[in-house]
């Protein structure tokens, strides 16, 4: 074969397989799974016990979710949580992300649970449930439970109301109900909620969280 034509070929079957403008490593890195974040941290302004803080961290990459708290499950216990999200849908989008999880600290055990949001519009709602199993004190055992419904009349502002069921709280009331507001910013959401409005144990937290 001529060489030069030799050398023509050569470039064409190249050419099929490297983009002709370069992009070949930019194709590559969008293939990587997207690496995302939130750090949160709330505080629990009481009437009738001490007041208290509570973090939560999480990082995502695609699908796998991996998650930390501090003070959520058990005062002075830590808690560590992986899990996989499925996502999906069109007008309707939904968001499930089974988690299974250790609890460490002033209380040990295992927590198997799951997080789930749905969004229509402007409305959307976000469920959290999970059982806390206490490996050295059965009897402190409980299903704990963190819920919302809420509707965003524009788009930096979250109006609704808020369900929980936890032991950290002492309440006269086993599922505490409340209402709450969220400033949303773009990498940032501050939100103040008000549980028990209507009787003497009520109380509030303030909730900031950052995204990356």
């Amino acid at each position: 074969m001529n060489p030069l034509r030799r050398h023509g070929v050569l470039v064409a079957m190249l050419a099929a397989f490297v983009p002709a403008d370069g992009r070949a490593s930019d194709a590559a890195a969008d293939s990587e799974p997207a690496i995302s974040g939130t750090v949160t941290g709330y505080y629990y302004a009481m009437r009738d016990q001490p007041d208290f803080g509570v973090g939560v961290a999480s990082i995502n990459r695609g699908a796998l979710h991996v998650e930390a708290r501090y003070n959520y499950e058990a005062s002075d216990a830590g808690s560590a949580f992986l899990g996989w999200k499925f996502s999906g849908g069109d007008a309707v989008t939904f968001e499930v992300t089974p988690i299974i999880g250790v609890l460490f600290g002033a209380a040990r055990g295992a927590i198997p649970g799951f997080e789930a949001s749905v969004a229509y519009r402007s409305v959307d709602a976000y469920i959290e449930a999970e059982y806390v199993y206490d490996s050295e004190n059965h009897s402190d055992s409980y299903f704990y439970a963190w819920s919302e419904i809420a509707w965003k009349p524009v788009e930096w502002l979250r109006l609704g109301l808020a369900g929980q069921r936890t032991h950290e709280v002492q309440s006269s009331r086993d599922l505490q109900l409340g209402l709450f507001a969220q400033l949303m910013f773009p990498k940032a959401t501050l939100g103040v909620y008000v549980f028990n409005p209507d009787i003497g144990s009520r109380y509030a937290i303030v909730a900031f969280g950052v995204q990356f």
